[in-house]
């Protein structure tokens, strides 16, 4: 029997940080967005938007895709970063213009490919949780969870557009995709096989996280990030030892959190009674 405790550990680990850092640092960020919330109408075009930029993104030049995510990374990390280096913009600039030359000189080496595209991924996905996480609410987060749950199936086992968009992308070395090697180790050809999680499944499991402390309590939103963190260890068991090789991360994330959560809602309305 094959099966893996790191991806799945490292999901529970990004998850974790995004609820305290979220909790601390939450309310700041929301702020430089004027307090905004996301409603109904802005989760379904966020999710369509989505779901069309996968579609195509096989037919993009990749030039224009590496320039695209390479602005909207570096734009993420001057925002946080202005937002709290109390708006020095000479602060700001420091951390997206690090990331760009590292990436531009470093790209084709190892130390790159095997390292930091994963530790800007693992970066990357915390901020997102952090930048958009915040300004959804309960309802906006279920509705988001069910509609972005469902294009992932759609677009992984249906149409396979995703691993389509996931070819394209590749060889640009982008943080698009966390590898962390697996533990138990899995040699092939004398090397260490990793296994890869998009930031969208990252930034997925923060935002059920984050939501359910809002509304449910520090303790609900724990044991549900243990609970997601559980469900992709059993799913990805399954995966290694029977197939398929690609496979929706929102379903084997969302089936964790869904037992905990409807719990959570039961007992906190049997409390209110």
């Amino acid at each position: 029997m094959i099966f893996d405790i790191a991806m799945p550990l490292t999901l529970l680990l990004v998850t974790l940080v995004a609820m305290v850092l979220s909790q601390k640092a939450g309310a700041k960020l929301k702020s430089s967005l004027e307090e905004r919330e996301m409603t109904t109408r802005d989760v379904v075009f966020l999710a369509a938007g989505m779901a069309i930029i996968i579609s195509i993104i096989a037919f993009v030049p990749q030039m224009a895709i590496m320039v695209f995510f390479l602005f909207s990374y570096s734009s993420l990390l001057f925002i946080i970063s202005y937002v709290f280096s109390n708006k020095r913009w000479y602060v700001s600039i420091v951390p997206p213009a690090t990331f760009l030359l590292l990436y531009i000189f470093l790209r084709d080496t190892t130390l790159w490919s095997d390292y930091l595209v994963n530790v800007y991924g693992l970066i990357f996905a915390t901020l997102i949780i952090l930048y958009i996480g915040g300004i959804f609410t309960w309802k906006t987060t279920l509705i988001f969870g069910g509609i972005l749950t469902l294009l992932d199936i759609v677009l992984v086992l249906v149409t396979g557009a995703m691993i389509s968009a996931f070819k394209q992308t590749e060889s640009l070395k982008l943080p698009f995709v966390v590898y962390i090697p697996y533990i138990p180790p899995i040699i092939r050809e004398g090397r260490w096989i990793p296994m890869g999680l998009g930031l969208g499944d990252f930034f997925f499991a923060g935002l059920l996280a984050v939501q359910t402390w809002k509304r449910l309590g520090e303790k609900t939103a724990l044991i549900s990030a243990i609970g997601m963190a559980v469900s992709f260890f059993a799913f990805e068991t399954l995966l290694l030892n029977y197939g398929p090789i690609f496979f929706p991360g929102t379903l084997m994330i969302i089936c964790g959190w869904v037992p905990v959560t409807v719990i959570g809602i039961i007992k906190a309305r049997n409390q209110k009674r």
